[in-house]
């Protein structure tokens, strides 16, 4: 009897919570949000979580109103999506970083020599990314930070020679060169652990952070208040911390 009426006791309970819909990547983001059901749950909230593999969708139902928030882009992206499809999304909170870090298995310190060789990844959005740690260690100064490729480096007194790669080549090739700028999940897939094993590594107030995102008028509703208390919290930066082998750096 005691039992059934546990039971009763609980679906009335979940009965009683408002709807938290979110949309997510399966890994990280999706985990990250299992993490804390319960936590939203004491908020008044039943967590509904959407998977998504692709990063338009998951934008254009938040800007629908589908979807009350989404967790998987970095604000970068963000930005360009806002102004290509015309939708009205905001960053409410910067969550994690995935970090992208300088490698070697040539050296042991980031001090590059004269006309060294280091590989950046290819695609528009990372190398920019990786030529903005280059300069934020000093090696390097670019007159033009968005999107910028080496056309835009004015400032380059080692000489160094840029030899641009795919991202997933990247941690492949690292004998061939002095120094590879690799992103986080391609260099974990080979066994780095980025905080551990990278010679320089991003910022953790990185541009590039991982946001939770809601559209715009709805930063300060109490579903969007929620979900920041309990993502930016201790319990969720400790999941990362054990969980993620560094791949993962908390950004708040």
């Amino acid at each position: 009897m005691k039992k059934i009426f546990l039971i009763l006791l609980f679906l009335n309970f979940s009965f009683g919570l408002e709807s938290l819909k979110v949309g997510a990547s399966p890994t990280p983001h999706a985990l990250i949000l299992k993490h804390i059901e319960k936590d939203l749950e004491k908020e008044g909230f039943k967590l509904e979580i959407y998977e998504f593999t692709d990063g338009v969708q998951p934008n254009m139902s938040t800007d629908n109103n589908s979807l009350d928030a989404n967790f998987f882009q970095h604000e970068p992206y963000l930005l360009e999506f806002n102004k290509n499809k015309g939708t009205k999304l905001v960053s409410v909170a910067k969550i994690h970083i995935e970090p992208m870090g300088v490698y070697s298995t040539k050296f042991k310190e980031f001090v590059p020599n004269h006309k060294a060789v280091i590989s950046i990844p290819n695609n528009p959005t990372n190398e920019a990314r990786a030529l903005q740690i280059l300069e934020s260690s000093g090696l390097i100064k670019l007159k033009n930070h968005e999107l910028a490729t080496t056309l835009d480096i004015v400032e380059n007194r080692l000489n160094i020679k840029f030899v641009e790669i795919k991202d997933a080549q990247l941690v492949r090739s690292l004998s061939d060169v002095d120094f590879s700028v690799i992103n986080g999940n391609f260099a974990l897939q080979a066994g780095l652990i980025p905080t551990k094993d990278a010679l320089y590594l991003e910022s953790k107030f990185s541009p590039y952070a991982n946001i939770l995102v809601v559209k715009e008028g709805n930063e300060n509703s109490t579903k969007t208040k929620a979900l920041i208390k309990a993502l930016q919290s201790q319990k969720v930066k400790n999941f990362m911390n054990e969980n993620f082998q560094g791949a993962l750096i908390p950004a708040f």
